[in-house]
């Protein structure tokens, strides 16, 4: 597995758990643990919906191009013209890989495709994903092994269920791409299909006021994929997909606290505000096991009367804010919360540390990496992007200064 710093991470199986990333080292708060690449991208949008807001987007690096048309000329993919391109480097990168010829063609034949029109938008993106997990197979072998080497290992052709035939129906009418006959397998298409239900991520829509945000597009990342789930995550990952960077669809991975080494390094697969009863049919349903995390043994041991614990709310007659308007935690509520984290209530602390306070955010805070011995003081959120003072910081510095 690479990372930022080799020898930062690694993977090992864990018991109960598969495989999982732990430390190799003490680990400080934010510091960066992993930076991966996609092996696959694709577009959110449906497949015959010409007028998708997926076109204001790069077909290659997934930027917005609405934010760049004075410093850019867009250029028309010419296996398919309706798709535009921010620039030549973008417009050789797909061509020679996820807009290759046959790749284009496939999607034009799937728009065309009757039964498609009144599928839901899952089909959609689990077709296109299809095409670019076959394009993947013919025109780069091993980063179609690697994403074959991703959970689960195997999937059972008995349990290939209607859902998974009627799509292996409509990608088995496209051309192959090879002269092999036999090159779409029923068994194969049901492999990779939980292959992107377990291990693709979203590439987000910048966060908005209101809270909804859409997906742009979603990608299979070999590395990032291996980190387990923790409902009290002690890392994060960020995106910067609008950003002027190279690599501006790589993933980062960042520590939210220090940890030492050997101990697993986990994220959280969905806001870590939701409930316990949220979270457990969420991890069932998309990732197949209950989760068996400290915080969710608390929780689930909680009575009908204690439903109130699922968000924590931290009043806001506790919170006080300083000249300067920067929000300060009182020491006594501080107080509280670590003899919660001492009881029976371990993620009040967190929740007030390292949860994104803007409204209707949700996202999760991580220290900015460190420059120095001394831990940063400001924390990034990875939904929405705030900087804020992390005030517990501050106090530790002034004090030893």
């Amino acid at each position: 597995m690479e990372s930022e710093d080799g020898g930062l991470v690694k993977t090992v199986e864990i018991p109960g758990r598969g495989r999982g990333v732990v430390s190799c080292k003490p680990l400080r708060a934010g510091q960066i643990v992993l930076r991966d690449s996609p092996i696959l991208l694709y577009s959110a949008s449906r497949l015959t919906n010409q007028q998708h807001s997926s076109y204001n987007y790069c077909n290659n690096c997934f930027r917005n191009l609405q934010q760049q048309q004075q410093q850019i000329t867009l250029l028309s993919c010419p296996n398919c013209s309706n798709r535009r391109f921010c620039g030549s480097a973008c417009l050789s990168a797909a061509t020679s890989s996820s807009h290759s010829p046959w790749a284009c063609q496939s999607l034009s034949r799937l728009r065309d495709f009757p039964s498609l029109h009144n599928q839901p938008l899952e089909r959609h993106l689990q077709l296109r994903f299809l095409v670019a997990a076959y394009n993947l197979a013919f025109f780069n072998p091993s980063h179609f092994q690697s994403l074959l080497s991703l959970q689960p290992h195997s999937n059972r052709p008995d349990n290939v269920d209607e859902e998974t035939q009627f799509l292996h129906s409509v990608i088995s009418t496209l051309c192959s791409p090879s002269s092999n006959t036999s090159f779409f397998d029923l068994q194969l298409t049901s492999t990779l299909l939980a292959k992107d239900k377990l291990n693709s991520f979203a590439l987000m829509e910048p966060f908005s006021v209101d809270g909804q945000r859409s997906v742009r597009a979603y990608g299979v990342y070999p590395n990032a994929s291996l980190f387990n789930h923790d409902c009290l995550p002690n890392a994060c990952r960020f995106d910067y997909v609008d950003s002027v960077d190279a690599n501006n669809t790589d993933i980062i991975v960042r520590m939210i606290h220090d940890v030492p080494q050997g101990r697993e390094i986990c994220l959280s697969y969905f806001p870590v505000n939701w409930d316990y009863p949220t979270r457990q049919k969420r991890l069932l349903e998309d990732y197949g096991f209950y989760c068996q995390c400290d915080r969710c043994k608390v929780e689930a041991n909680w009575s009908d009367n204690d439903d109130d614990k699922d968000d924590i709310v931290v009043d806001e007659n506790e919170v006080m804010d300083d000249d300067e308007g920067e929000e300060q935690v009182d020491d006594d509520v501080m107080e509280a919360i670590q003899d919660d984290v001492d009881s029976n209530f371990p993620h009040a602390y967190f929740f007030v540390r390292y949860m994104c306070d803007r409204e209707n955010c949700g996202g999760t805070l991580a220290p900015l990496p460190p420059s120095d011995p001394r831990p940063s003081s400001l924390l990034e959120c990875n939904v929405c992007g705030n900087i804020k003072k992390d005030e517990i910081v501050d106090a530790d510095v002034g004090g030893a200064s």
